[in-house]
């Protein structure tokens, strides 16, 4: 955390690429505000109640990392200060409750399933539950898709090109399940072989953006435990479970597991990047022309760097036209959980990409995350 605060030198780059500057236009809702805050709170010159509210606002996009000249890992300062500063906090019962459900029904997504009908039953009568819970009904689908069961071990004709693990994600499984299913085809149909551990857990992003860091740590553990090490690579179809993974070590830093956390995000890779390196074999051509504009997943293209590898893999489609959206940059407001906690943010935010993607005339809107989607 100390480097993090000591790297900054208040130059304010990040701050025209800051998500919440520009919808609240206030210098504590910076990263480098943050940034001071959170210093100041940890130093203990300042009540941490004070900082929380605008730690609380940001999205964890890391935009600012992107723009950031002088390489402020920001990261390593967010996770850990929420962290930290949670037994400090002061919560509602519907906040409680909200937080009670984040963190031990959609991790799980056999939980995750029945949470979610309860929710659809319960829709009708939202105005009656506590105001923290009405977000979480809004966010769900009218019609949950059937449960579909992974093979643990798929194999492709001749020799593999490669042998992967695939984390299947929680939300995922639940709410699209198919994303699993057409992964697993396309890695197949490319020569690669693919292992879906059974024992393996949710990647703990949700509990450790929401300062959760035990409950975030068991779940990173399990998967240390889970995942063989036997294979090329890791790979993940969900920017933000790709993005948790690769900060295991953050996670698991002055602990025992810090160095096979290492190892295994190391191995971490988004789809589109594996591929992309792999190399893939040409796409079926796509019908009747259609325009596409691709939405960037902040958890991809801030936290992770990929920007080129998706665009790349769009374009071997014959008979498509990729076209660019306003602001790729610029977060979409669903940033895990966010558009739970942060609701009237998360929906100015989501007014301004949507509005960005339609004014494309785009007849398809690509994302790697279901969360954008």
């Amino acid at each position: 955390m100390a480097e993090a605060v000591q790297a900054c030198v208040h130059c304010g780059f990040c701050l025209p690429t800051c998500p919440t500057y520009g919808e609240l236009g206030q210098e504590m809702d910076t990263p480098r505000g943050r940034i001071i805050l959170m210093k100041e709170a940890l130093e203990g010159s300042l009540p941490t109640d004070r900082a929380l509210p605008h730690v609380d606002r940001c999205l964890g996009c890391l935009a600012c990392e992107t723009s950031c000249p002088s390489g402020v890992e920001y990261r390593n300062l967010l996770g850990p200060f929420r962290e930290k500063s949670e037994a400090e906090r002061r919560r509602s019962l519907g906040e409680k409750l909200r937080r009670k459900i984040l963190l031990t029904a959609l991790p799980f997504p056999s939980r995750f399933r029945w949470a979610a009908r309860l929710g659809l039953l319960a829709r009708p009568f939202a105005k009656m539950l506590p105001k923290g819970l009405r977000p979480m009904m809004e966010l769900l689908p009218d019609k949950l898709p059937r449960a579909v069961a992974l093979p643990e071990v798929t194999s492709t004709q001749g020799v593999p090109r490669a042998r992967v693990a695939l984390l299947a994600g929680c939300a995922q499984q639940v709410i699209d399940p198919s994303i699993n299913l057409d992964t697993i085809a396309v890695l197949v149909r490319n020569g690669v072989e693919v292992v879906i551990p059974k024992t393996q857990v949710c990647c703990g992003a949700l509990g450790w953006h929401a300062g959760a860091g035990g409950h975030a740590r068991k779940l990173a553990q399990e998967n240390l435990k889970a995942f063989p090490e036997d294979v090329d690579a890791i790979v993940t179809n969900a920017a933000g479970c790709g993005s948790g993974l690769r900060e295991y070590p953050l996670m698991m830093k002055g602990l025992p597991e810090e160095g096979p956390a290492k190892r295994f995000a190391s191995k971490a890779v988004d789809l589109s990047e594996f591929l992309d390196k792999l190399g893939f074999e040409k796409p079926p051509s796509a019908k009747g022309c259609p325009r596409i504009v691709y939405q960037d997943a902040c958890h991809l293209r801030h936290a992770q760097g990929v920007v080129d590898a998706p665009r790349r893999l769009l374009r071997a489609i014959s008979g498509i036209e990729l076209v660019e959206a306003a602001e790729p940059e610029i977060c979409c407001g669903s940033a895990g959980s966010y558009n739970i906690d942060q609701p009237e943010i998360a929906a100015s935010l989501g007014k301004q990409k949507v509005g960005n993607l339609l004014d494309t005339k785009a007849d398809w809107i690509v994302s790697g995350n279901i969360g954008c989607i």
